[in-house]
């Protein structure tokens, strides 16, 4: 049916040519400059001439001289021209057939490929969704400007990898097992992960620990996650290879009489130095089927998450949080702890400290796994961390996912979390760009000025000044001055400073998030690296000038 706005504009341009059709019979241009009436037509209106100014009475507009009357059936006819091809347009988009324009129909966009199994079986679906919202078209050459690999790629493919171009990004680190592996996790001796043990290397060690602990309780794992059951020490299979065995978190938090645990979206962005972020905009909650109590270790439903997970808009208490006022999964569960009278801020923070601790410890081993490579400069990580709180609110980590589910199909509830936490990845890491082109790749150097530029980079103004760092860099207060910058830390500057602008809803957590007491002080950095104490320092400069950086 045609609309209102079809039928007005339809009407308005039949008016306006039966006026110009109406005028073209009325009146004729005279060599003498003087209109006449058109023979036989009937004289429905007077039409009156005053030779001397040279003016004609027309219809419906009252005295025109005849140099205004041409100019006016220009016009008109400019008018009803436009008209007409806004009437085109606006019946095509009504009808849904918009004709695609030539020029921008040939216009090339940048590109992502995939690496993984069955990736068009529907796991990626967001993916690709959130890809392409981006800008993105799905290529199977080689010319691509993001690879996103659902399998560790650098076996495979390391020699495509090896030399890539500096614009491409690729979605894991070199090395990134170190804390993604199970095993290498759980008896890495990072603080926040339950005490674990090597089967069998470990077996006299986990025997000793069991003696000391004669109430603990052990679960045995292995990289697949198969066949987890708790048990004593002496009940344990202490022969399986490729396994670890882990002391069992005994009184969890429980929510409804449910167990649960929190899964953390965390971003890596940079190794040497580290650059580390979690999603701040959710946190997803999976609980256990089965109620915990009474325990019954035979019945897994009650102490291991699965699959078949109970989501938190079915758990009573998170039910008026989460679905009846709109709470993100976080938040309900912040307000059902205070409701309870506890303090989860404990939890959050415990949490964050927890990662900037397994990254730190891990950064080592993916820096030179990162040295196979032309650049370190070419990755970044998307993990999922998964934590259990017991009932004194301590955090506990079990698990780090290399490449988390993010398929909806199973709870479509979570399409959302999904697609926002991939948004803000790519956003964060430059691939979500305000400044569109047909590839990554800066297109000029004043393209990557407007974005970023020396001047947004620096730091300590007053330090700066003094006589000796113009003059010197020897001292590491000058480090950061602006004789002092070698281009390998402009361009390390320039990414940090384009993530924190484009960060969206996500949280730094190392270099730590500080306050502006803590940027007043003096802290001591000798537990980090050289590259990681700039890093700090540069973020504790620029939260001394804007707090909005702290």
């Amino acid at each position: 049916m045609v609309d209102r706005e079809c039928l007005q504009l339809g009407t308005l341009h039949f008016k306006m040519q039966r006026w110009l059709f109406r005028s073209a019979l009325k009146t004729k241009y005279n060599p003498s400059r003087q209109y006449e009436q058109s023979t036989g037509e009937q004289k429905i209106h007077s039409v009156k001439c005053d030779t001397c100014l040279n003016t004609t009475c027309v219809y419906g507009l009252g005295r025109i001289s005849s140099r205004g009357i041409f100019v006016l059936f220009i016009l008109a006819c400019v008018a009803v021209t436009a008209l007409n091809v806004y009437l085109l347009r606006h019946t095509e988009a009504d009808s849904g057939h918009i004709l695609p324009h030539p020029e921008k129909n040939s216009v090339k966009k940048p590109g992502f490929a995939v690496y993984g199994r069955n990736v068009d079986s529907g796991y990626l679906k967001h993916v690709y969704l959130v890809l392409e919202r981006l800008g993105f078209e799905r290529r199977n050459d080689s010319d691509w400007d993001v690879l996103w690999a659902h399998a560790y790629p650098f076996r495979v493919l390391y020699s495509s990898l090896k030399n890539l171009e500096p614009h491409q990004k690729v979605n894991h680190f070199p090395g990134s097992g170190y804390i993604t592996q199970k095993v290498d996790l759980a008896t890495s001796g990072i603080p926040y992960i339950p005490v674990a043990f090597r089967i069998p290397s470990d077996v006299d060690k986990l025997f000793e620990y069991a003696k000391i602990n004669p109430e603990s309780l052990f679960v045995q794992k292995s990289n697949d996650h198969r066949g987890v059951r708790i048990t004593k020490a002496n009940d344990l299979n202490l022969k399986a290879e490729g396994t670890f065995v882990q002391e069992y978190v005994s009184k969890p938090l429980l929510v409804d009489g449910h167990k649960f645990d929190i899964g953390v979206y965390t971003i890596q962005t940079s190794i040497d130095p580290l650059r580390v972020y979690i999603y701040n905009g959710d946190m997803i909650l999976r609980f256990c089927p089965e109620k915990y109590h009474p325990f019954d270790p035979d019945v897994l439903d009650k102490y291991v998450v699965g699959d078949d997970y109970l989501p938190t808009w079915e758990v009573p208490s998170l039910q008026k949080y989460y679905v009846d006022l709109g709470f993100s999964m976080k938040e309900s569960l912040t307000a059902y702890l205070k409701d309870m009278g506890k303090d989860p801020s404990k939890i959050w923070d415990q949490i964050d400290d927890a990662l900037r601790r397994a990254y730190l410890k891990t950064e080592p081993l993916m820096v030179k796994s990162a040295s196979n490579y032309r650049s370190k400069r070419n990755f970044f990580e998307m993990v999922r961390f998964d934590f259990v709180v017991d009932e004194d609110l301590n955090v506990y980590i079990m698990e780090a996912n290399m490449s988390p589910n993010l398929s909806s199909q199973h709870f479509p509830p979570n399409s959302m979390l999904y697609e926002q936490v991939l948004f803000n990845t790519l956003s964060l890491v430059g691939v979500g760009r305000k400044v569109h082109g047909d590839s990554l790749s800066p297109r000029s150097s004043s393209e990557e000025t407007m974005q970023v530029t020396e001047k947004n980079l620096m730091v300590y103004p007053a330090v700066c000044a003094r006589k000796l760092c113009r003059s010197s860099c020897v001292s590491p207060d000058c480090q950061l001055c602006r004789p002092c910058l070698t281009a390998e830390t402009v361009d390390v500057l320039k990414a940090a400073y384009l993530e924190h602008v484009n960060r969206q809803d996500c949280k730094r957590i190392f270099p730590p998030h500080l306050t502006e007491e803590d940027a007043k002080r003096s802290i001591s950095l000798d537990e980090y690296s050289p590259e990681n104490q700039l890093m700090y320092r540069w973020f504790q400069g620029k939260c001394l000038i804007d707090r909005t950086w702290c």
